[in-house]
């Protein structure tokens, strides 16, 4: 990523930048529209150009708990939400086969036993197993064990955390809705050519093959991988971590429903790669992530095929990408937001979060009669940070690792991984400590749960846990567990609560 630069300084126009111009649809042009029409409604004009002949990637099924913040900021009802997307519940994801062929563990979007101020409480679980409790730090987190058993209500105080598993397309049709009604507008046509200024080099247009010409103060480029305007137009530069994140490639297909929808996403791993398995509420979502260099494309179909359950219902969508991020996500007056700033594939459902994240940012730092490089050079470091921290995370999943059956698994191994993500390992293998840094998205829990998942144990704990004599431990970690049982023994069946709360038409 580059720091900030010297600049000359940007045009002040002295008029309000009113006019606002999407350029592309989907899930990132639509969660843009809603919330900027929802939050300032007449106070900005704001036009989406799209064209029905361009598809979208269309992938991003499986979402992470902010989207639940982000629907209540813009108003949405959660359960028309989740009717209109067919969506189901999601209270974490299941790794298959990522330590090793044969294990599983869980990232769920709880906590896990209670913490002191001064430790977590995985090193009160830590001085347990000394003291012979040999009962999984999994027994102790409500999602994890809610999740096993297909379980999943709302609870007072917000006490179940839970993300969605839905329909990308049907979201981005129900935000439309929603934006439209607000009063942003919009335009039918491709994107011929972007008409800039000769001498600031700010975006002026949009011309589409019709001849129309769509004006514009600020521009948001919603054109995914092609990044029509941040990339093609105004060159900002990529920076590639695929020597980081190998997997290049993608195929995504839907199946029909052949059971209950579970209340969580699968990742499946595989010998140059996963796969996806996302439970709607009346088909499911497959997906095969490779590496090309290591498959290739006719195999990883056929094994995908091979790996599904349910009548196919779609023809099968490939897709090729490159992991990284632009270098800049806001130039001049354009912003990318989504797949157009860059991509780190879908493993930990990070993807509409970073659409989510650009839009809230924007907001924050929305222009009035002028733009600010103050303003644009702290959009691109709080972007940057963003970046780094989700690599990082993802990073984890392949590199701490025990396989080494197959030339993918090994490089994975082996590869030489950035310090910031060496100095989160290796803290908590000596001491058991994590620490959560400039509030990034993945909390203390989500590192815990994937290092001890992928093999990673701490060899201390904090001296805090030695002040409780054996038998306060001991009915404090039996205190912990009976809670979560009896609280997972009470609730309802994920598919019968969905069908009662949000139920969709056939």
């Amino acid at each position: 990523m580059t720091s900030a630069t010297l600049r000359a300084p940007l045009p002040a126009t002295g008029a309000p930048l009113r006019r606002i111009v999407i350029a592309g649809g989907g899930t990132a042009g639509w969660m843009a529209a809603a919330a900027l029409a929802k939050t300032m409604g007449p106070v900005l004009d704001i036009t989406l150009v799209e064209s029905d002949a361009i598809g979208t990637v269309g992938v991003g099924e499986s979402t992470i708990p902010p989207l639940v913040t982000y629907n209540r900021l813009l108003g949405i009802k959660e359960a028309d939400f989740m009717r209109a997307t067919q969506a189901t519940f999601k209270l974490g994801i299941a790794f298959e086969n990522w330590k090793q062929q044969g294990h599983r563990y869980f990232h769920s979007f709880g906590t896990t036993g209670k913490d002191h101020w001064t430790s977590g409480f995985q090193h009160f679980w830590l001085r347990g197993l000394e003291k012979g409790h040999d009962f999984p730090y999994d027994d102790y987190c409500l999602e994890l064990k809610a999740a096993f058993e297909s379980k999943f209500a709302h609870l007072p105080d917000e006490a179940m955390n839970y993300a969605y598993q839905l329909d990308s397309s049907l979201y981005a049709k129900f935000l439309r809705g929603m934006a439209e009604e607000h009063g942003a507008r919009r335009v039918e046509g491709r994107i011929a050519s972007v008409r800039q200024n000769g001498e600031s080099g700010l975006l002026e247009a949009l011309v589409l093959e019709s001849g129309v010409v769509i004006e514009g103060d600020l521009f948001l480029d919603c054109t995914g991988f092609r990044a029509l305007l941040i990339e093609q137009t105004l060159h900002t530069g990529y920076d590639d971590w695929s020597h980081f994140l190998p997997c290049d490639s993608a195929i995504a297909i839907q199946t029909e429903s052949v059971g209950p929808p579970l209340p969580y996403t699968r990742a499946i791993a595989h010998d140059a790669g996963w796969q996806w398995r996302i439970p709607l509420q009346h088909r499911t979502g497959n997906g095969l992530v490779y590496c090309s260099r290591y498959l290739d494309r006719d195999e990883a179909l056929a094994r995908l095929l091979g790996n599904i359950e349910g009548k196919t219902l779609t023809e099968p969508n490939f897709i090729r990408f490159q992991t990284g991020a632009r270098r800049q996500q806001w130039s001049g007056n354009c912003i990318a937001i989504g797949l157009s700033g860059g991509f780190m594939e879908p493993l930990e459902s990070t993807s509409i979060h970073l659409i989510q994240r650009a839009i809230l940012r924007l907001m924050r730092m929305l222009p009035h009669t002028a733009l600010s490089q103050r303003d644009i050079d702290e959009f691109n470091a709080q972007s940057d940070v963003d970046m780094v921290q989700i690599r990082d995370f993802l990073i984890l999943h392949y590199n701490a690792t025990d396989r080494r059956d197959s030339p993918f698994w090994q490089g994975c191994a082996d590869m030489v991984i950035p310090d910031s993500l060496t100095q989160k390992i290796e803290l908590f293998r000596e001491t058991g400590r994590v620490f959560r840094k400039n509030d990034e998205l993945f909390a203390e829990n989500s590192w815990i749960q994937v290092m001890m998942g992928q093999g990673i144990m701490p060899r201390a704990y904090h001296p805090i846990v030695t002040k409780m004599r054996d038998e306060e431990l001991d009915r404090f970690l039996a205190t912990l567990r009976l809670n979560v049982s009896k609280t997972v023994a009470a609730l309802p069946q994920h598919q019968a609560y969905v069908a009662r709360y949000c139920g969709a038409a056939l």
